[in-house]
């Protein structure tokens, strides 16, 4: 695990270019494509035989029965977090602070990567699924993507799982729990968000979460390294 974390650092020897196209279609885009299978297929069993995961009408129910204009106010400040402009936006930044720091400039594509291939995966598979949203008043207006998964939570979990694995270069130690602890709390409070404004099911916000993290994974991992100890 530890040479995952750290295999940018363990081996900072600079690729040519024909190996990271090579490696991002063998080490990213070709599993990307056999997840996306596998979400898809879990995706049409919850909208078939399993007639739309009926278990989760409660869940939804229960959060729609305790909206105070407060959680109001603050469940929308924390949606912001998963939201398309922020993550775009954040991503942004983040690769440009990554390749000034490091000059790695096949490092700071990780987090650009990471975030393109959830969004890729979640459209494409939500178009296919095809879920319908919660059957409970909805407090944001529902995008053209279906409801499975959930965008905004795959979309923040791939940005701050990212961020979460760059934090581990903090030297100092408190300060490096405390800034991973919020980077592997945010996507959790977005999901809890979007189930709490009625805009996703519990399914659609556990495969989110599932998506954006495999995405992380397979980012990070794309480059062949040569450290002791490299997956």
């Amino acid at each position: 695990m530890t040479a995952f974390v750290h295999r940018y650092e363990l081996d900072p020897s600079r690729p040519d270019g024909r190996a990271v196209a090579r490696d991002l279609a063998v080490r990213a885009f070709a599993p990307a494509a056999a997840w996306w299978c596998l979400l898809v297929g879990l995706g049409l069993l919850v909208v078939g035989p399993l007639g739309d995961l009926p278990a989760g009408d409660p869940v939804e129910t229960w959060f729609a029965d305790r909206r105070t204009p407060v959680l109001n106010t603050v469940s929308e400040w924390v949606g912001h977090l998963g939201a398309t402009q922020v993550v775009i936006g954040v991503t942004v930044l983040t690769v440009a602070v990554l390749w000034w720091r490091t000059r790695q400039w096949w490092f700071a594509l990780v987090p650009a990567l990471a975030v393109s291939l959830q969004s890729l995966v979640f459209v494409t598979a939500s178009a296919v699924v095809g879920r319908e949203r919660p059957d409970v008043p909805h407090l944001d207006d529902a995008p053209p993507t279906s409801s499975f998964p959930s965008g905004h939570t795959g979309a923040s979990t791939a940005l701050w799982l990212t961020l979460a694995l760059l934090a581990q270069r903090i030297r100092h130690p408190v300060l490096r729990v405390v800034v991973t602890a919020l980077c592997v709390l945010v996507p959790l409070l977005v999901g809890i968000s979007r189930m709490y404004r009625g805009m996703h099911g519990p399914a659609d916000v556990a495969l989110g979460l599932v998506n954006g993290a495999v995405c992380v994974v397979l980012a990070w991992g794309y480059l062949r390294r040569s450290a002791p100890g490299r997956p």
